[in-house]
């Protein structure tokens, strides 16, 4: 009689307690929902540089670097050299300065579009976005309203050249 009533409980299909599951459920749905709301995803793209067939199919050209070091801004040109040097200012870079020289450049060079944005191994990430920033864009005023305008909109990074310090 007890091997019966032994074999008759293992038969009977155990209960799944799922409550504390389910509460925690309603709770997590919502809040998700809500705080993905508020959240805003910016892409960049970025053009990351071709390989060396494809440039020697391209004519010669302007190429436009922007080279951010631990204590300037220089804007150059990759043939022919250094166009100007912005040194730092109370302690950050001259971001005002760049975009200043770079409103002349496009004046010059109407129809360039890309830039490259060399940068050394130490510039803090926050300077890269504010240098990519003053590249891109900048603010214009036409007849008493202020727009963003465009200046060099295609941008690739990579690393700057190592300066051989004596």
């Amino acid at each position: 009689m007890r091997s019966s009533w032994r074999r008759h409980r293992s038969n009977d299909p155990a209960e799944l307690n799922i409550t504390a599951f389910m509460n925690l459920m309603v709770i997590l749905v919502p809040f998700l929902l809500i705080t993905a709301v508020f959240s805003r995803v910016a892409i960049l793209e970025l053009n990351l540089p071709s390989s060396g067939e494809q440039q020697a199919e391209l004519p010669e050209s302007m190429q436009l670097e922007v080279i951010v070091r631990a204590d300037r801004i220089e804007v150059g040109e990759r043939n022919s050299g250094l166009l100007t040097r912005l040194p730092k200012q109370s302690k950050a870079h001259d971001y005002a300065g760049l975009t200043e020289y770079l409103q002349r450049v496009k004046a010059d060079f109407p129809d360039k579009l890309d830039a490259s944005i060399l940068l050394e191994p130490d510039v803090p990430y926050d300077v890269l976005v504010q240098v990519m920033d003053a590249v891109r864009v900048f603010d214009a005023e036409r007849d008493g309203d202020t727009f963003k305008a465009e200046l060099f909109p295609e941008i690739s990074i990579g690393d700057a050249p190592v300066i051989k310090r004596s």
